[in-house]
């Protein structure tokens, strides 16, 4: 009886993987403040970057940590997640960005901006900082969000 158990314990089954969203699946879940908001072609080439940038050990990761370094200076593609709340938890980004000439974006996905940076836990703030091994990504990322439209 006791060996049925364990059997049967070993043999549960696997947790249930959540179907990925689509792009326009995610953008009912956005803030008002996502602006610019990054289309669908770039935010795929952001999530790359992203991955190379993390295997490099070249990306700041948290809002603690992302404002820390674009206090002291640092320079980088910030990537926030457009579904992220309360607000005010990174509402004051844009604004350090813009005051420093960063370039930002907003993405519709915190979990897969999370994902992309090699975390299970979701992320809500992202700076990508320059490499040469990812060179050439980066410059492509960075000409496209620069080209954004800026917030009013």
């Amino acid at each position: 009886m006791a060996r049925e158990k364990s059997l049967q314990s070993e043999a549960a089954p696997e947790p249930e993987v959540a179907p990925e969203r689509s792009y326009q699946e995610l953008l009912g879940n956005l803030n008002p403040i996502a602006r610019p908001l990054a289309s669908r072609k770039l935010t795929r080439k952001l999530y790359k970057c992203i991955k190379k940038a993390a295997k490099h050990k070249q990306i700041r990761r948290g809002v603690k940590e992302v404002q820390k370094f674009i206090n002291k200076g640092e320079k980088g593609i910030i990537v926030l997640a457009g579904d992220t709340l309360p607000i005010e938890v990174y509402c004051h980004i844009p604004v350090m960005c813009e005051d420093r000439s960063l370039p930002y974006a907003y993405i519709p996905s915190k979990s897969d901006l999370g994902a992309a940076g090699g975390s299970k836990r979701p992320t809500c703030v992202i700076m990508i900082k320059p490499r040469e091994e990812y060179q050439e990504a980066y410059e492509e990322c960075l000409e496209e969000v620069m080209s954004l439209p800026v917030p009013l």
